[in-house]
């Protein structure tokens, strides 16, 4: 009995182990320069797995706007049905359930001719169900628990992977204001010297002709 119990350890830790190393690296995170249309894609195995992500336009080059225009998602499934739409957003999260197993296409549409670069983080979500566990009774409940815990840390890690990338925007849309108040405070300081100049210039003109006048 006990060298039963040992075993049955023995195969769970194993299978833990497997299960959390492949966490490492189930999320996908690129970044993506759209300039007018970019598409990515991602291969979903099984019906019903739970696709989830994000994405945060990080930077763009109007330099003068005060808003970003923001971009639109449209996900659509390997049928050509469109299972999620974003418009006009500057940063989003979506999740959904695959209608069916196969390629899914993330298209980024950008409705302006300045260039944005976007982080995106996707991630396919997967819990065994009676189907496709293994058939040992004592170890179903384990997968499923498992399978559980490691889609948990998925999603932490997916949210921070968001507040990341987020955070990196705040900074470049500081910046950037930053320099437009440096930039509108020195234009303010050259109109006001021009204008200065300019009232100098009158006003030895206007006494120049009054000089004249008393002349004659």
């Amino acid at each position: 009995m006990e060298g039963r119990q040992k075993e049955w350890s023995r195969k769970a830790l194993m299978l833990m182990g497997l299960l959390l190393v492949s966490f490492v690296g189930k999320i996908a995170s690129l970044s993506v320069t759209v300039n007018d249309i970019e598409c990515v894609y991602e291969y979903v195995l099984y019906e019903d797995d739970t696709v989830s992500g994000n994405f945060v336009v990080v930077d763009h080059d109007i330099f003068w706007g005060s808003d970003h225009p923001g971009l639109d998602l449209i996900v659509t499934s390997p049928g050509g049905n469109t299972v999620h739409t974003s418009k006009g957003t500057s940063g989003d999260k979506f999740e959904f359930k695959a209608p069916r197993s196969g390629m899914y296409k993330f298209c980024f549409h950008n409705p302006y001719s300045t260039p944005e670069t976007v982080s995106f983080n996707i991630h396919v979500g997967h819990i065994p169900n009676e189907h496709n566990i293994a058939k040992d009774e004592h170890l179903d409940p384990i997968n499923v628990k498992i399978a559980e815990l490691r889609e948990a840390l998925e999603s932490v890690t997916l949210e921070q992977k968001y507040l990341k990338a987020r955070d990196v925007r705040h900074r470049h849309t500081n910046e950037s204001t930053r320099r437009r108040v440096v930039m509108y405070t020195v234009g303010e300081y050259i109109a006001l010297a021009a204008a200065s100049a300019l009232q100098v210039v009158y006003i030895r003109k206007l006494f120049g002709k009054s000089v004249g006048y008393n002349r004659v």
